[in-house]
């Protein structure tokens, strides 16, 4: 058996596997986009399997498999403002589904991690004018990711919608959450984005979750 460590990582999804069993599908600094089994009992609190939870846990190395076990999983913060408020609840299933179809296991970009925990704790301590959170963080995410949207760039996606994300493009992060935009206008947006995001990473990416944002956003 390999060494142990304690890591803090971003859960971005989990798989069961029987019934004693998860996969939980992680972000960390230390390993980029990395899946580690983990045991669960009847005592086992399913809250700390939440999406973008920030945890902090113990990782035993296994140099004969893959898939590494995790153990003494705890929250290191509640982000009660996520989970209580409904709009910011979906739009956190959709930011780790966005996560989870796009990265490749292994991966690991510079500032990823950082970055992403920074983009958690900002929507949790948000009061009011989140509604567009998910477009900026999309376009946000390209750019970490090395194509970085500009005028000419998202051109061939933009369809109508041209003239808002030139705007957009442009909007330090406060303003960009007061920019108008209708229900329909932002889900619109966000599926050239996605599509943007798809075209860069050569993947379909599948966003099942933005219907839910669709109904709860939708004019």
């Amino acid at each position: 058996m390999g060494r142990t460590s304690e890591i803090e990582l971003i859960l971005i999804a989990y798989t069961k596997v029987g019934d004693s069993s998860i996969v939980i599908h992680t972000l960390s600094r230390e390993y980029g986009r990395k899946s580690f089994i983990t045991s669960i009992g009847k005592s086992t609190s399913i809250s700390s399997f939440l999406p973008l939870n920030i945890l902090s846990c113990k990782i035993t190395e296994n140099p004969k498999s893959q898939l590494w076990r995790a153990k003494e999983i705890q929250a290191i913060t509640p982000l009660s403002s996520l989970r209580s408020d409904l709009r910011k609840n979906a739009i956190t299933l959709f930011l780790s589904e966005v996560l989870y179809r796009s990265l490749r296991d292994g991966s690991n970009e510079e500032g990823l991690y950082e970055w992403c925990k920074k983009m958690i704790y900002t929507l949790d301590s948000m009061q009011e004018d989140f509604s567009s959170f998910h477009l900026w963080f999309l376009l946000q995410y390209a750019s970490i990711l090395g194509f970085k949207a500009d005028d000419e760039s998202i051109a061939p996606f933009a369809e109508k919608h041209y003239e808002d994300l030139q705007k957009l493009l442009h909007l330090d992060f406060t303003s960009f959450m007061l920019y108008p935009l209708t229900g329909k206008e932002r889900s619109e947006i966000a599926e050239i984005l996605i599509h943007y995001l798809s075209y860069h990473l050569d993947i379909r990416l599948d966003i099942k979750s933005l219907s839910v944002l669709r109904e709860l956003f939708g004019d």
